[in-house]
């Protein structure tokens, strides 16, 4: 079975070695069929702690490296602009 390669932005790098990456997802509703958006929030292994709040990540499945920790990083795709428009209204 492939592993799942899924990309998102990083919401937090407080950990050592850990990041949070949020993956949304846009959806087709069952009933309504107005399409939505669902997010999920993944711990994945950040080895050199090299990534920081606002990146786009893509992140793979690995055998479990802690309870949370299922991912590993595999490589940064930019800087997200919507976490850049966000710090500036906050």
């Amino acid at each position: 079975m492939p592993k799942r390669i899924l990309s998102g932005v990083v919401v937090s790098s407080n950990s050592n070695k850990t990041i949070t990456v949020n993956v949304t997802r846009r959806i087709k509703h069952k009933l309504y069929k107005k399409i939505i958006r669902q997010s999920k929030k993944y711990h994945a292994h950040d080895e050199n702690n090299e990534f920081n709040v606002g990146d786009n990540v893509s992140i793979i499945e690995s055998k479990p490296i802690s309870k949370l920790k299922k991912w590993k990083v595999i490589s940064n795709t930019g800087e997200s602009t919507w976490y850049k428009c966000n710090q500036i209204f906050l």
